[in-house]
């Protein structure tokens, strides 16, 4: 990512209270188009906090703007619609269908019709529902779930691709940021190497893709730059290579034998 890239996605001073407790506390970053931000930080700092109120899930303070146009008070919706999307900690996708179908509804505002088109024209909504079923089929493919999985429900593939696959599906026709909470969790070796090829395969899309992770192989071999947030507070901003150098850091959270 050039140095002088302009943020795609910038937050700035938000801040999370459930009650008395205070989540997050005047955090800001910004992520530029096609450059991948890693947030790590101990259990219980404020990461997911932090995604809450980026997507306005939850009441905050403080400012988010998406590709230069202020979003503060726009619902999860809609700044969804915008391009701002999420993944959670837990897979997320419709059980019972499969995973073709799925990618379809991840797919439906770009590939759908009205009622009252399908009732007159039907074959176009013939037409429509072969088209996204094609661009369904290319979403998947694209990013490694190869077309012997198509016609499987979640339930019936891999725990590694059912990761892959609650990424996939946010990303849908396409995102502009890209918040993804923990994708690694429950994942080791060949299935951890192929969520790392996804990321770096959305950075190269141009998506600006932000990453909550534990597992620091991973995030350190494929972040350009890394929050690190102790207590809902910023404690380092830096590349990998300067946060792994950083003594507030390996003293809060990485430790001293890291």
């Amino acid at each position: 990512m050039p140095e002088a890239a302009a943020p795609l996605l910038r937050v700035e001073n938000l801040t999370v209270r459930y009650g008395a407790l205070t989540a997050l506390s005047g955090m800001s970053w910004q992520v530029a188009a096609g450059e991948i931000l890693g947030i790590i930080g101990p259990n219980g700092a404020g990461k997911s906090s932090c995604f809450a109120a980026v997507t306005h899930a939850v009441h905050r303070d403080g400012e988010v703007w998406l590709g230069g146009e202020r979003v503060t008070s726009l619902p999860t919706h809609q700044v969804a619609r915008l391009g701002l999307r999420r993944t959670f900690q837990q897979n997320a996708f419709f059980g019972e269908l499969t995973l073709l179908e799925n990618a379809m509804a991840a797919m439906l505002r770009e590939h759908s019709t009205s009622l009252a088109r399908s009732i007159v024209l039907p074959w176009k909504e013939s037409r429509t529902r072969r088209n996204a079923e094609a661009a369904a089929a290319e979403l998947l493919s694209s990013f490694g779930i190869p077309p012997a999985d198509h016609g499987k429900r979640p339930g019936d593939i891999a725990y590694g691709t059912q990761r892959l696959l609650s990424v996939v599906l946010a990303y849908g026709a396409g995102a502009r940021a890209l918040l993804i909470d923990e994708p690694a969790a429950g994942t080791g070796g060949a299935d951890m190497q192929r969520l790392a090829d996804l990321l770096v395969d959305l950075r190269r899309r141009g998506v600006a893709v932000v990453v909550i992770e534990h597992h620091m192989d991973l995030i350190m071999a494929i972040a350009d730059r890394i929050v690190v947030i102790d207590q809902g507070h910023k404690l380092a901003e830096g590349t990998p290579a300067e946060i792994q150098r950083n003594d507030a850091v390996l003293e809060a959270y990485l430790g001293r034998a890291a």
